[in-house]
């Protein structure tokens, strides 16, 4: 069941045209990547499918809903949203923030969740700390909990291997495709195509603003697509875990 879809979806910020007539969807128990260069519009297709970035053509569907028609209250049983800032404002404790990701339920039984998601991501130590004390990562984690903690059936999240050592890299998307196979419906924008192509089921490769290609990883980011969009030459190969990239820039002519 398609449970995150954009349809024809069109969006501008600033006079600039920065979702173009992008189709993409996510299926219950898929994890899709989302990639491109700087700019492409990863972002703004996960801020649009949230229901913060309002199009100006097409259309964005949570469970073949208009997430437009949704109160804010219903999307946010529908999907978490985990956004590139992780700044958090107040010194709160870590349990305290991942429970802010469960509303809609009973203090007692909240924190009982934020705790579940703090131990799933590595961090049921930090429980009790205040994040203005801690490192970037160990907050990141502490805000990726807090996604997880919604029990929402979609999962939006941009770009949270960002300054991450690689061991937490890899937990966090070990994390989020195991979210894939228990069923939750997962689009995530990454930088790094070799994590993108080992854990992804599919990629969609966006360049300015539109779909370049949609499908599995080595077709999705084939030596041409790899050319075109991101200026690289690059073949695969295949190591004890998955996919290796070996990539250069291509050099231009003159």
């Amino acid at each position: 069941m398609t449970a995150l879809a954009l349809i024809g979806a069109t969006a501008s910020l600033g006079g600039r045209v920065v979702v173009d007539a992008v189709d993409m969807t996510v299926g219950a128990g898929e994890l899709v990547a989302v990639v491109g260069p700087n700019g492409a519009g990863k972002s703004s297709a996960i801020r649009a499918l949230a229901g913060l970035l309002p199009l100006t053509g097409g259309r964005a569907l949570l469970d073949g809903e208009d997430v437009a028609a949704l109160s804010p209250g219903l999307r946010a049983q529908r999907v978490a949203y985990l956004p590139q800032e992780r700044r958090i404002a107040w010194n709160l404790p870590a349990v305290e923030v991942a429970a802010l990701g469960a509303p809609f339920l009973q203090a007692t039984d909240a924190r009982a969740r934020a705790r579940s998601a703090l131990e799933e991501v590595e961090a049921g130590d930090l429980a009790e700390r205040g994040v203005a004390d801690m490192s970037g990562g160990e907050r990141a984690r502490v805000l990726l909990a807090r996604a997880l903690a919604t029990g929402a059936r979609g999962l939006l999240v941009d770009e949270p291997t960002a300054g991450l050592d690689p061991d937490a890299q890899l937990m966090v998307l070990e994390r989020l495709q195991a979210r894939a196979r228990g069923g939750q419906a997962v689009l995530v924008s990454l930088h790094d195509l070799t994590l993108a192509a080992r854990f992804a089921d599919r990629i969609v490769v966006l360049d300015q603003a539109g779909v370049v290609a949609d499908a599995g990883p080595m077709e999705a980011l084939s030596a041409e697509v790899m050319a075109r969009v991101f200026g690289l030459s690059a073949r695969w190969m295949t190591g004890p875990d998955g996919p290796l990239l070996a990539a250069g820039r291509r050099q231009s002519a003159g």
